[in-house]
């Protein structure tokens, strides 16, 4: 369990429970591309997979602030249809995790949390450097790990459906609390506690959503005098 969790505001972290059946992969690269779009500084790493032509699965860390991409596997040999995690492809997964906590991130996304972080491995010492901090952080997590992610939060967090509205909500009531936080600073130009709600207007990420995107809370009160 992670220590000195008492002034982490817990709404903060979010894990998205997925099923073997759905793609959280994609779900986090396709949200995290969106806030890019919209602005909003994040920083981190989403998983993209593929087979090669092999046939063998592949798995590579991106990058969300550059699009590098990392392989995080090794390859078995020749037919093989599985692989397994590459050590320095990790290591260098760290590294664009902790240079992101040292940039000025508005959101800090790693991949998942899994049975490597579970077992003390992977990315487990990022993803505690992240909460402790007080970054807001969103990830993802395999039912089968639940357990192990509550024992590792102190079940400190929010756990969200692998659903896009899901992800949308989440993020609104954090970028809307990240506003107020920042309101106080000069740097922002804001010397209230208060945000007029004229600021608080949501721009669409796509024509298909229904309801106003919280992606551009942050984007619109950055560009206000």
């Amino acid at each position: 369990m992670i220590e000195k969790l008492d002034n982490i505001d817990p709404t903060d972290v979010a894990a998205i429970l997925y099923q073997p059946e759905d793609d959280a992969d994609k779900l986090l690269a396709d949200f995290v591309q969106d806030l890019a779009r919209h602005d909003v500084r994040v920083g981190g790493l989403v998983q993209r997979h593929f087979r090669n032509a092999g046939g063998t699965h592949v798995m590579l860390a991106v990058d969300v602030a550059t699009g590098r991409e990392i392989s995080i596997s090794q390859l078995l040999g020749s037919g093989a249809a599985s692989c397994k995690l590459d050590p320095n492809g990790l290591a260098e997964a760290a590294v664009v995790v902790s240079q992101a906590l040292r940039d000025k991130i508005d959101l800090l996304v790693i991949s998942k949390f899994a049975k490597q972080e579970a077992a003390g491995r992977g990315l487990r010492a990022e993803f505690v450097d992240a909460i402790t901090r007080g970054v807001p952080l969103l990830t993802a997590v395999p039912r089968k790990c639940l357990a192990d992610w509550r024992a590792f939060t102190g079940d400190v967090g929010t756990l969200l459906h692998c659903d896009r509205q899901a992800v949308e909500k989440w993020w609104c009531d954090v970028a809307t609390r990240l506003a107020r936080r920042h309101a106080l600073s000069p740097s922002w130009g804001y010397f209230g506690t208060m945000i007029p709600d004229s600021l608080m207007t949501a721009a669409r990420m796509s024509p298909a959503s229904t309801q106003q995107s919280p992606v551009g809370h942050l984007r619109f009160l950055r560009k206000q005098p």
